[in-house]
């Protein structure tokens, strides 16, 4: 049991770490490319805190554990926005919530969310049903990028708080609009490493998984929707942190925002592709029906334009409260 205790702590920080090494090579190699710095950073590295739900999901689908992807999804969704977005409004005092936030994210994070209910309401994910969440996702990020490009600068600017930030900002935007940068070997390598480092990584994870579940007993659904999707989210938790305390309130939101709408369509919507993926019981009867209360209550808290701290300190208890509940400890 130790033996792999310690394989399923090593391969989760390899796998985090190794979406980090990804994460460093694809943003200089689409800088270099010719993407802007604002779509760098909204396709590559926000949805690269997710890319280790992705690849241990895919690896578990693949090697026939059917109950993982759903789960896994399920209890990310949940660690992100109770443990993450509380314990930073905790650490920064209060989260703002910008207006562009509450125009499109809000509404593009319930839309997700609901149709991932939808989807999960008969328990189990079928082929077309990955492919209209996939569907869905694309059509997400299509929009979501082009209404920002065009809005960008101001949306920047208006969320810096001093003169001297807003003329860094403008000097940095001209920067990457009118020189590339080149791709070195050394992006070449920190990417393929990255994508070596996941598949090599999920592989011990889910092998850690699944003997894990046979030792004390319990489903490989709950280890996913418990211990995996909270490793799994640090990626998100360190940079939401980090932002708050930089006091870049619309860097923290957005990243759970994006983390979210990317693992509910495309973290069990590519897994689904290649096997009908199924819910376990207590994914179901519970993980599900706090996903959805959490994400009204996240929804509500960013209409208030602000997510104070006493909302921090609730979610995470609310948070300790469905650890309790999976377990069935009371």
């Amino acid at each position: 049991m130790i033996f792999w205790l310690i394989v399923f702590i090593v391969s989760l920080a390899l796998l985090i770490k190794s979406a980090d090494w990804l994460i460093l090579g694809a943003e200089k190699i689409g800088l270099a490319l010719g993407l802007s710095s604002f779509s760098v950073g909204m396709i590559i590295v926000s949805l690269g805190t997710s890319f280790p739900e992705l690849a241990a999901s895919l690896t578990a689908t693949l090697r026939g554990v059917n109950d993982f992807a759903v789960a896994n999804t399920v209890g990310s969704n949940i660690a992100n926005i109770l443990l993450v977005v509380g314990l930073s409004a905790v650490i920064g005092g209060k989260i703002m919530v910008t207006k562009s936030i509450i125009d499109l994210d809000l509404p593009l994070l319930t839309l997700a969310t609901v149709l991932l209910l939808v989807v999960l309401s008969n328990g189990q994910i079928v082929f077309l049903e990955a492919v209209l969440l996939l569907a869905a996702y694309l059509v997400y990020a299509v929009y979501s990028v082009s209404l920002r490009e065009s809005n960008v600068n101001k949306e920047n600017l208006n969320l810096l708080p001093t003169r001297e930030m807003r003329k860094r900002h403008i000097l940095l935007i001209e920067k990457y609009k009118d020189k590339r940068m080149k791709i070195t070997s050394k992006d070449l390598v920190m990417l393929i490493l990255g994508m070596a480092g996941l598949a090599l990584a999920s592989k011990y994870l889910v092998d850690s998984v699944i003997i894990l579940s046979e030792i004390f007993s319990i489903s490989t659904g709950i280890i996913a929707v418990t211990m995996v999707a909270l490793g799994t989210s640090l990626p998100e938790l360190f940079v939401s942190i980090r932002a708050v305390i930089q006091k870049r309130s619309e860097m923290a939101l957005g990243n759970i925002f994006g983390s979210n709408v990317f693992n509910s369509l495309v973290v069990v919507g590519i897994p689904g592709l290649f096997s009908t993926l199924k819910v376990d019981q207590q994914t179901f009867s519970i993980g599900l029906p706090i996903m959805a209360l959490v994400t009204l209550c996240f929804v509500i808290s960013g209409i208030s334009r602000k997510i104070h701290n006493w909302e921090g300190g609730l979610y995470l208890i609310l948070y300790l409260f469905f650890i309790i509940k999976i377990f069935e400890l009371i």
